[in-house]
This record gives structure tokens, sequence and C-alpha cells, in this order.
């Protein structure tokens, strides 16, 4: 088990990885590392590590059985990191969306956070957590107007094809 690869995703060893900062030999240097940590910690149920990575002001408020629950009766299958923000060695805050991807009853879930970390004492922290703003759906091609030809490509006036079904279904 000492060359498995790291549950964080990084594919580098668990024990070159993670697990010095699980262990408390090493502090994570920065919100990603801790947010990497968290995750290997959720995989690996060491509930005590994700408690104690919660910053001291809000563990109150994070319910220790429901996390154990979570963790234990999951198949943790993969961390995607999204984005990340702030988070430097002069920084007290960062920001890092991820996607968490597990099995919970057979079914595959998928949570999606924007976590909020803090660094206190020099060491980093988990803070808080909420759903990240949906992203604009932009489209690809122009707008079709009602008078181009349909896109189908039957020859009619979009509006006289499939923009008559379209118009329909609103109503």
């Amino acid at each position: 088990m000492e060359n498995a690869l790291c549950p964080c995703g990084t594919k580098k060893p668990f024990s070159s990885c993670c697990e010095p900062i699980l262990n408390g030999t090493m502090t994570a240097g920065t919100p990603e590392a801790l947010m990497r940590a968290r995750y290997s910690a959720f995989a690996r149920q060491n509930v005590d590590f994700i408690m104690n990575s919660v910053s001291p002001k809000r563990r109150k408020d994070f319910d220790r059985k429901s996390i154990e629950e979570w963790s234990k009766n999951s198949e943790w299958a993969s961390l995607e990191i999204v984005s990340t923000e702030k988070g430097g060695k002069d920084d007290d805050t960062g920001l890092v969306e991820f996607i968490a991807k597990y099995k919970e009853k057979g079914e595959d879930q998928a949570h999606h956070e924007l976590a909020t970390f803090v660094k206190l004492d020099g060491e980093w922290f988990f803070d808080d957590g909420r759903t990240p703003a949906a992203k604009p759906i932009r489209l690809e091609s122009p707008k079709i107007g009602r008078n181009d030809p349909c896109h189908c490509g039957s020859g009619m006036k979009y509006k006289k094809c499939h923009g008559k079904t379209e118009a329909a279904s609103a109503a």
C-alpha cells in the first residue's frame, strides 16, 4: 500500500502526497493542497483530519457523525480542481472550486463546491463552501432569425418550418 496512488488525483504516491498532511508531519502549503488532503481524508475515512482542518470558529457548524457516515458510505472516485484564486504565501484567504465524484448507494454523484479557506497563524483551514454560480450559456453560432432559411435544410423559412413547432410548444 506504500506505493498506492493518492486519492486526490495528483498521480503521486499517497506516501509523498497527502499522507504527510493527514498524519500531521507536514502542513498544507496552499488551499488547493488542503482541499486535496481533505478529499483524501474523505476517501480514507479520516474524520479527525476532516474536522481538524475546519477553521476553529466553524467547527461547531459541522456534524461529525454525518461526515463520518458520508465518508464511510461513499465510494470516492475522483477529485477535479476546477479553479483556484488567491491562496499564495502572502494571502490570508483562498478559494478552490472543485468537483468531488463518488458513488453513494451504487449511484454516481458529484459534489461541486466553491470552498473558502483562511490562513490562521500560518496554517490553512477550510472555512466555508457554497454552490458555485452557474456559468452563462453562450451560443456558438449566430441566432437563427425568423426569416432565415431553416437549419434543417428544408428550403423553407425558419418561421414556417421548425420555428412554427417551437412557437406552438412555447404557447
